[in-house]
Parts: C-alpha cells; structure tokens; sequence
C-alpha cells in the first residue's frame, strides 16, 4: 500500500556492493564510462536507477574479472538501457531487456529487482513476487529488494512471512521508510492491538520528525493516527504528504474517505476528481466516487457507478446491497417506516437527504429530527444545515453551520454552505474571509475565485475583485461556466477603467 515509492532513493549501508581492492585500479575504459554515465543519471535524473546501475556496474565488473571475460559489460549496457526505456514508461520492453540481461548474467539481483517493479507496475504481482524473491536469494541482505517483497507480501495476504522480511528490513536498516509503511500496512490490515499500533506510531512520529519522511512515511502514520481516533492528526500528516507530493495515490485516498466519513462532499468529490486523473478506471476509485455520491444523495448514480465495475470486489458487493436496502426515494413508504419507530436516526436521515432537494421545508423537520436522535453524526447536522440553505433560511443556517465548524473545522462542506449563506444575506465583509479558507484549502477551485470575486467587487475592492476574477477565467471550464464568464468579461473593462481612476478601496 505505501512501499516501493520513488522517492526512496538514498544509498544504504547494508545495499552497497562493495569494490574488491584488487579491482580498484582495474577497471576498463569501457566500465569507466558506464559508471560517469550513472552518476550522471544520479545527479539529472532518478537517484534509485543511479545507484542501481552504479551497484550493477561494479557487481559485474567483479563478475567479469572472475570470470576471465567481458561479457558483463554487455549486460551492464543492456541493463542500463532497461532502465532508460523503464524510466519513460516502456514496461513491457524494459522486462524483455532485464530478461536478456538476466540471460547473460544470471547471478544480477539489480536486474531481478527492476524487473520486479517493471512486472509490478503492469500488474503483475505474482511474477513480481518471484523477482524480489530471487534479488533476495541472491543478495540476502539488500533492504531495498527485501522492503519490495515485504510489500508485495502485505498486499497479497501473505503477512506471517511479510512481517518477518519486514522486521529483518528494519533490524538492517531502522530509517527504512518504506518498510516502515509497508509494517503499519500489516498491522491495520491484522487488526494489531491498540498497544502495538501505539509503539509503531510513536516510532514512525520520531521519524518524521528527524529524517527528511517521504510521503509514504507521512500517509502511514496518518493511517496509525486515524485508526487510533486522532482524525485531526491524521488529516495534519495527510497534508505534509500531499505538501511534498499532491499526486501521491495513497495520501488522497485517505484524504477522500476521511472527507466521506465526516461528510464533506465538497472536498471528498474534488479529492475523487485528483485521483480520478491519476488512476482513472480503478476499482478503489469508483468506490471512493460512489461513497461521495451516496452522502450527496445520488444514490441511482453510485448504483450505475458500482455496476459499471466489470469484475466487482466484495467490498463492491457490500457497498452495492447496502444502497438497495436503503435507497429508498419514496417519501411515503420510509414515513410509514417510521410509525413503528419514530426515532429511527437511519430512516429519518434518509428522509432529511431524500426531500433537501425538491422538498427543503418539509426536509428540515426530518433533518432536525435525525441530529437530535444520533447527535453524534455530524452528517445529521450537516443535512440539516443543507436543508436551511436550500429552504434559503440564511440566517438560521449560518447559526448551525458556524456551531458545526466549531465540531469539525476543517470540514469543506460547511465552510462552502456557510459562505453561501453570508453571501445570500449580502453579509460580503463576513463573507470574504470564509472563501478565502476554501480557496487556502483548494487553490483550484474556480467557483471559489469568482463568488470572492464578486464579494471584493461589492466591497469596492477593487484590484482584489480584478485579481480574483482573472483567476477564475484561468480555471474556468469554457464550456461548462460559459454564463459565469460571459458575466465576468463584461465586467472587467469597467472594473479597469474604474482601478485606473482610482477608484476603490485600496487593494486588502
């Protein structure tokens, strides 16, 4: 789940070869080459490929010398090209080259390994299982071929034998990041006792805090943090993940289901919209998007969405007969479900998301209903405050939302509606500062830039209004936001004219 990162690419102790002092004054021109050309890869490019190809250079030079031939050399050459095509996404013909290699030397763990993560990234977890498996056999204690098994361990359920190639991992090498993660894998997917999670976070904490952590570093600790109830915590180390890598998989998949559990649709659904980019077509995509339709009351939509899944998981399945059993749409089938039981917090939750839409009066004595039977869901709360903008009952639902971002600050859900509520009740100066949190927490957030566009232009701000609608016109969709622009372009001559007299407040 976080191991086998890029960014885990310094050179440890236990993993490098070490350079026969016989060999030090032999080496070829041709081999000389080859190592400036490495550690020129190190320098411009992929510092775990260098050291790779440093490490195979001097492997096989021993090789060579050994075996009286130059043969090596050819697979050194051959690797290094492997690695080239690898690096520019040529899986298939990477495999074939590490193979040929492989073919001529095979003794050559670096070439196991990269083919390993080659096969892995196709999907292939079996044979890349038996590629780490032989860079271990071959050099039992290189800590980054063993992390590699270790992972691919954990994700195929073997976790007896992942937890001790990963202990061993540890023991060799106590900063090894992603062994680290692959561990907090095992012991979340085990249900480890509270004890042990405790000891892993407090190791893991103390590691972030003197190493430069990488961002599998950071998501398994927000995953140990999470799983021990420090959701503010973990949402914390999520952030530094993404800080250091706004495309790190894992990050925004927790970020998202954190953002479901606590439902925030808004930043859920555009947490979903990243991953959806970077993984599109992906079963655990697709679940994190039907969840986020689910709590925006689209149940129909998560249905087609899990259906559309062509060999659907049991976490699939489970979800999908949930949203049957308590899909209803018929107001008055789940009313009479509660003359049996008038405080059912389920029913009357399902009422409140099923009637906010067409019906937002009547949904308010049902959402309110749902808070005051299960006053520990926020959901509850946050329908309810939905329901009060929707049934543009600004000012009461200003008084809710500001009580729930007392609850739950960083909840994006509530911010948005409260900054429409302000905005509603023409209250911009109050207005201003909400929208700039949402814009802090998703600077791409176009409809963010133009209501705060907006909210500067009626506060005779005039050169923030500019800014902020620019901005807006960058982040537009043209098709889709075509009125908002046509709006925004028809003002903005004005809007100069006016900054060039002079006139407004100065810029806040």
């Amino acid at each position: 789940m976080f191991a086998n990162e890029k960014y885990y690419c310094r050179a440890r102790k236990s993993d490098r070869p070490l350079i026969p002092r016989m060999l030090r004054f032999r080496l070829g021109v041709r081999t000389m080459v080859y190592i400036l050309n490495a550690f020129y890869s190190l320098v411009r490019r992929d510092g775990v490929a260098a050291i790779l190809a440093v490490s195979a250079i001097i492997f096989l030079h021993t090789f060579a010398y050994a075996q009286g031939g130059d043969t090596a050399e050819d697979a050194v050459a051959i690797f290094n090209k492997a690695q080239e095509i690898h690096e520019k996404g040529d899986l298939k013909g990477a495999i074939e080259l590490y193979e040929k290699a492989l073919k001529i030397v095979p003794e050559f763990p670096e070439a196991e390994y990269q083919r390993g993560s080659a096969l892995l990234s196709l999907g292939n977890a079996l044979d890349a299982e038996k590629a780490f498996r032989r860079a271990v056999e071959l050099r039992p204690d290189w800590t980054l071929a063993m992390t590699s098994l270790g992972s691919i361990l954990v994700d195929r359920g073997q976790y007896d034998e992942a937890e001790k190639i990963l202990t061993k991992a540890i023991d060799l090498d106590p900063q090894n990041f992603p062994a680290f993660a692959a561990l907090v894998d095992l012991r979340l997917k085990t249900k480890a006792p509270v004890g042990v999670l405790k000891d892993l976070l407090a190791k893991i904490t103390s590691l972030t805090s003197k190493a430069n952590p990488t961002p599998s570093l950071w998501a398994a600790r927000a995953a140990l943090e999470n799983a021990l109830g420090s959701r503010d915590s973990a949402k914390s180390s999520l952030a530094r993940a993404l800080a250091i890598d706004p495309r790190y998989k894992t990050a925004l998949m927790m970020t998202a289901d954190i953002a479901i559990v606590e439902g925030d649709a808004i930043h859920a659904a555009e947490t979903v919209d990243t991953l959806e980019k970077i993984a599109p077509n992906t079963e655990s995509v697709k679940l994190l998007r039907a969840r986020t339709l689910l709590i925006e009351g689209k149940d129909s939509e998560a249905l087609a969405l899990l259906d559309s899944i062509p060999q659907p998981s049991g976490q699939t399945d489970k979800l999908r007969t949930a949203i049957i059993a308590g899909s209803s749409t018929d107001p008055s089938a789940l009313e009479k479900q509660l003359d049996a039981d008038p405080k059912n917090a389920a029913v009357l939750g399902r009422l409140c998301m099923v009637l906010r839409v067409g019906d937002p009066v009547k949904a308010l004595g049902y959402c309110r209903r749902a808070a005051e039977a299960e006053p520990t869901n926020i959901n509850h709360a946050i329908g309810f405050a939905a329901a009060l903008v929707r049934a543009r009952q600004f000012d009461a639902a200003v008084i809710v939302l500001k009580r729930i971002i007392n609850v739950a600050p960083d909840n994006w859900t509530a911010h948005a509606n409260l900054a429409t509520a302000l905005f509603e009740l023409q209250r911009y100066a109050d207005a201003k500062p909400v929208y700039q949190w949402l814009i802090a927490k998703q600077p791409n957030s176009a409809a963010a830039y133009y209501l705060l566009g907006i909210v500067h232009d009626r506060l005779s701000e005039y050169m923030d209004a500019m800014a902020n609608y620019q901005q807006y016109l960058k982040l537009a969709d043209t098709v889709k936001n075509k009125l908002d622009i046509d709006k925004v372009n028809l003002r903005l001559p004005t809007l100069q004219r006016q900054i060039k007299e002079g006139k407004g407040k100065k810029k806040q």
